[in-house]
């Protein structure tokens, strides 16, 4: 069987759907392994590792996917790409179906496609949860980017001159990219608060060292809220203009903010609207 790995080709996508460590447990199992040349180098992947891996070098996208019975992916193929997998191939990448408009090529080819994001999220599944791990690193980088662009310091700093207060961040959801950002700032030195849809989620901030930005739920929002895990419930309109006070008040003080609040299946929610950003002070930072 045949496993084929193209170079990604959605802007400022760096990563690669298979390293060399992996492409070598694969060859150890029987698999041919056909990676695009190229495709790991974004990721300090070379050519030469795949080829110590066991796997083969392909001139192009075209070759790696020729004959292919397994692709593998980071974003979903597009058209073109699509075109280049023989029918009934097996793909494995993030297909993003509610937003995907290549869905009836990938049907008209045969292909049966893996959507790695929607893999449920329990034991047996764990080492195929994509969300988690990337999640983790997005809430770690989007602190880190936000600290490279804020012209101040993230601690605390006492000097003969005077005090320098500690950045004030603030995180809109709190899901696993959540909880890193949260985390991350606090071992900054940042002040941190957070908000999410979701009651339970107050005892982890404060966890972490993290202030709960409280919006008042009545009993009925707050089962509703246990019962659908707090993504995707509908908030009555009393809790989403509380919530919108809380949250222009808090980002409107904010140096840093962080939003990473999701609803899968779904787009974003806007949580910061234009009135409050422009309260945002000078020199603050959004992600």
């Amino acid at each position: 069987m045949r496993i084929g790995v193209i170079k990604e080709t959605a802007a400022g996508e760096n990563r690669v759907a298979l390293t060399p460590e992996t492409a070598k447990k694969f060859t150890g199992l029987g698999y041919e392994v056909v990676v695009q040349s190229g495709a790991g180098v974004a990721s300090s992947c070379p050519d030469a590792q795949y080829t110590a891996a066991g796997a083969s070098v392909a001139s192009s996208a075209a070759d790696a996917l020729k004959d292919a019975d397994i692709v593998l992916k980071v974003i979903a193929p597009t058209a073109d790409e699509a075109d280049l997998m023989k029918s009934g191939a097996i793909v494995l990448a993030a297909f993003a179906p509610h937003a995907n408009d290549n869905l009836d090529t990938y049907a008209a080819k045969g292909l049966t496609c893996v959507a790695m994001e929607l893999i449920p999220r329990i034991t047996r599944a764990q080492s195929s949860d994509i969300l988690s791990s990337q999640a983790n690193v997005a809430g770690y980088k989007a602190v880190l980017m936000a600290a490279n662009e804020y012209q101040r310091m993230f601690p605390m700093l006492m000097t003969a001159a005077g005090t320098v207060k500690p950045a004030r961040v603030v995180v809109l959801g709190v899901g696993v990219a959540g909880l890193q950002a949260i985390a991350t700032a606090k071992r900054l030195g940042a002040v941190v608060e957070a908000s999410d849809m979701r009651p339970a989620a107050k005892e982890q901030v404060e966890s972490l060292g993290g202030k709960w930005l409280d919006v008042p739920m009545s009993d009925e929002e707050k089962a509703k809220a246990l019962g659908t895990g707090g993504y995707a419930w509908v908030p009555s309109p009393e809790y989403v203009r509380d919530q919108a006070v809380i949250v222009d008040k808090a980002v409107s003080n904010a140096d840093i903010v962080i939003t990473t609040a999701q609803i899968p299946g779904r787009k974003a929610p806007v949580l910061v609207k234009a009135d409050t950003v422009a309260k945002m002070k000078p020199g603050s930072v959004l992600v």
